[in-house]
């Protein structure tokens, strides 16, 4: 019998499979990365999109969602920082993307490494 993660993992793919080319694809590599960079997250549906959680019972800490964009978030679960500089208190929380080059995967990297630290 699957146990809850893989339970939840499978949710996941299923729902990143629904999605059209090209979308699918950057939402599957997406979701590989943030796995790669903090395998301690468990993946789930969470509102009705893929996201990663330290365990099946913790809140979600990073969301992926499909809507008039790719959009990669940090729920407020997350230890926000100001950003400082010209964004001064402003913290950063979220991320539009529609493709997946070299540069956004190593700041998707970070950016899910810090929220899982």
């Amino acid at each position: 019998m699957p146990s809850k993660d893989e339970k939840n993992l499978a949710q996941v793919l299923v729902k990143i499979a629904k999605l059209d080319e090209p979308r699918r694809s950057i939402m599957q590599r997406a979701h590989e990365i943030i796995l790669a960079a903090a395998p301690n997250l468990k993946p789930r549906i969470w509102y009705g999109m893929p996201a990663y959680a330290l365990s099946a019972s913790t809140p979600a800490l990073v969301t992926l969602r499909s809507d008039e964009r790719l959009n990669l978030a940090l729920t407020e679960k997350v230890d926000l920082r100001p950003s400082g500089g010209a964004d001064g208190s402003l913290m950063p929380a979220a991320w539009y993307f529609e493709d997946i080059d070299d540069a956004a995967e190593t700041r998707i990297s970070e950016i899910v490494r810090s929220a899982a630290a």
